[in-house]
């Protein structure tokens, strides 16, 4: 560190010693920082040395301050740590080559010379782990250094302040711009009906640096302050806020969610930067900058006690680093943009699956007509699925005759309003991450309201699971036997028979893998509906099929109104079961053209399988083989519904950003239900009040 120091050059603007210097500071194993190699020791022992010679610290004060004035500031304030104009898709694709291929340097600006001088992206941990205090100190080591007689003054604290106020100017034109985008008026139409905030601010920001140059010049002794300014941006942030709101109600998209995450960042960056300029000490602080947090671990030995100013300075350094180091990584982009995405997908899934939640047993007896009608229409696609495998065609065709069975089905189901127990828990797991959510904005979480809730949802889904099986089999049955009868012969060969058989045998094949796959493909097709719906509700698909005069000529206009309430209402389910189909039916292809043991057990087709290869061996199985497949379908259920339900849940908990760590009270509590009335546990309660009464069950996914 002394050699670096004694080979400082106080009029040269090279970066290469500055590199040099930072290395030393820099921890050599960043994953175990031990006493020696502590970057906090390495920063107290920099600054004793440039306290034991005064003549170094001044030459590294010149050295920093003519790099300073050399190069460009704006777009290290006003860029860092913000996102680009350019769309999500756009800055996604930049991030990704990026990461293989980074762009040319340019070392007249300062965020590329930052480029070059913190250039391991785990800077900023370290940076984080030295104490304030002693950065601070630091700091003022090297600002206090004397300089010699013949030292011409720097201008690097103008320079940085011209900086500071270019950044001002764009920020203010990049928020006016974003402020005014039509997807941005489209949700939020009541911007029109009085002054835009985004285009206020702009002339407040314009006056307000009028001013200040004219402080600059000598023209004035101070400058007025920014509060008025400040009162702009807030109602910016409302504006935000609002639209973020209505996202819930109304839809969003990835590039609306886009637009706010950029127009939120410029926001909170103006905010920072105007404090930082202000002069007449009377601006309250940035709200995203924690002074009293950061003042809080700022008390140096000797007593140093730093201004909030410069405290803010601290924070604001310490976030562009880290925004320059993770400038070109996907997953902060992801979790700025999907998260709220996200949260939207889920939440109309979360709406959905108060529907698949039965009260009472009367309730309980709707489910069970609605899983039966299911069963019995997926009697008839596992037939369906049979007899198009005797077709022999092309595997491409046949991957495409399966989806289609699969999906044309799925969606007959819901239009029925029948049930499949399998699309139940998708929905109700969403259900459950809201229900937390909510406890945990009021008076904390309340574990026995959500074992009622989880109670509640069990016994709906058992009930589901057997109205689906109990009518499957017998169908299947019921069709094998009066294929044999018409035709003379089985439906299925015994070699085909054995063949159903052996899918379904949980210990001696892959049928509970296949079963998982099932399960993840529920989970998708749960977030593929709440994605149409979310859809449906913001591109108002209602009102655009309205629209449609050919389609009014055909239908009239009070079918047409209709019908397009109905798809605005249901585009998601139609939409989910469809793909959920496409995606049962593709998997084994996929797995062919891929060389990997892919394929699909869902518990409801399976039942039917399991009927037909039965009448396939004319009942010529041992009671092992009868126990097998039972177990078999037992566990290929239990597979489907944990791992869809386990996927929907964790997934709808992320996107809420909660975590819910009582799981052993939550256990006590439904062990405490289920002791203190076992039967109502398993069958429910025999009625309850109107207000709490479901109507009807339906398969809206």
């Amino acid at each position: 560190m002394l050699h670096i120091l004694e080979r400082i050059d106080p009029d040269s603007d090279r970066i290469d010693l500055l590199v040099d210097l930072v290395d030393c500071l820099r921890p050599r194993n960043r994953w175990v920082w031990q006493q020696a190699d502590d970057p906090a020791q390495a920063v107290r022992t920099l600054t004793q040395l440039l306290k034991g010679n005064p003549a170094q610290a001044w030459a590294l004060r010149r050295y920093i301050t003519t790099m300073l004035e050399r190069r460009r500031h704006t777009s290290l304030y006003s860029d860092i740590g913000i996102l680009s104009n350019d769309g999500f898709v756009t800055e996604l694709k930049r991030r990704i080559t990026y990461r293989f291929l980074p762009p040319a340097l340019n070392d007249l600006y300062l965020s590329d010379a930052l480029d070059q001088v913190l250039y391991d992206e785990e800077d900023y941990e370290w940076i984080w782990m030295v104490p304030t205090a002693d950065w601070m100190e630091l700091f003022d080591v090297i600002a206090d250094a004397p300089p010699p007689t013949d030292a011409t003054p720097d201008r690097a604290r103008y320079v940085t302040l011209m900086g500071l106020l270019d950044a001002i100017r764009t920020l203010s034109c990049r928020i006016c711009a974003l402020g005014l985008e039509p997807r941005l008026v489209h949700s939020y139409s009541e911007i029109e009906d009085f002054d835009s905030p985004f285009l206020m601010q702009n002339i407040e920001v314009n006056r307000y640096l009028d001013e200040y140059g004219r402080y600059l010049d000598g023209k004035l002794e101070q400058p007025e302050d920014a509060r008025h300014l400040l009162v702009m941006l807030d109602q910016c942030g409302e504006v935000v806020a609002k639209i973020r709101r209505s996202a819930q109600s109304n839809g969003t998209s990835v590039a609306l969610t886009y637009l706010l995450v950029a127009l939120q960042q410029s926001i909170d960056r103006l905010h920072k930067l105007l404090y930082l300029v202000d002069v007449s000490g009377d601006l309250p602080s940035a709200p995203t900058v924690d002074l009293e947090a950061v003042a809080s671990s700022v008390a140096s030995p000797g007593g140093l006690v730093a201004s909030d100013r410069r405290l803010a300075a601290i924070a604001l350094a310490e976030e562009l680093i880290e925004a320059h180091n993770t400038k070109y990584r996907v997953r902060g982009l992801l979790r700025d943009n999907v998260d709220l995405l996200a949260r939207n997908v889920t939440e109309n899934a979360s709406r959905t699956g108060e529907h698949y939640i039965a009260e009472t047993r009367r309730e309980l007896r709707h489910m069970f007509v609605a899983a039966s009608g299911a069963g019995f229409i997926v009697g008839f696609m596992a037939m369906f699925k049979i007899m198009l495998g005797y077709l022999h065609t092309a595997p491409l065709v046949e991957a495409f005759l399966f989806s289609m069975n699969y999906s044309l089905g799925f969606i007959l189901i819901y239009v029925l309003h029948f049930t499949v127990a399998t699309k139940q828990p998708a929905m109700t797991a969403q259900h459950i991450a809201a229900s937390l959510q909510k406890a945990d904005n009021g008076r904390g979480l309340d574990v026995d309201s959500l074992a009622v809730l989880v109670t509640k949802v069990f016994r709906t889904q058992i009930v589901a699971v057997l109205g689906n099986v109990v009518l499957a089999f017998p169908v299947a049955w019921l069709i094998a036997v009066g294929y044999q009868l018409l035709n003379g012969s089985h439906m299925v060969s015994p070699l085909k028979a054995h063949h159903l058989l052996a899918d379904i045998d949980p210990f001696h094949g892959p049928a509970l893998f296949y079963a998982a796959i099932a399960g993840v493909w529920l989970f998708v097709a749960g977030l593929i509906s709440g994605y149409y719906d979310n859809k449906a509700l913001y591109t108002r698909m209602g009102q655009r099929v309205r629209q449609l005069r050919g389609l009014r000529r055909w239908l009239g206009a009070a079918r047409l109104d209709r019908f397009a309430g109905y798809i605005e209402d249901n585009l998601g389910s139609l939409m989910g079961n469809f793909f959920f189909g496409l995606m049962l039916g593709m998997t084994g292809f996929v797995g062919f053209l891929l060389g990997l043991p892919l394929d699909i057990r869902h518990v409801t087709f399976s039942t039917a399988n399991y009927a037909t290869a039965l009448v396939g061996l004319d009942y010529a199985l041992s009671w092992r083989q009868i126990g097998t497949a039972a177990a078999g379908v037992a566990l290929i259920g239990t597979v489907n519904l944990l791992v869809s339900f386990g996927l929907a849940l964790w997934v709808a908990m992320r996107a809420r950003k909660i975590r819910f760590k009582r799981g052993i009270l939550l256990l006590q509590a439904l062990g405490r239900r289920f002791i203190s009335a076992p039967v109502e546990f398993f069958l429910g309660p025999k009625a309850t009040t109107p207000s709490s009464e479901l109507i009807i069950m339906r398969d809206t996914k």
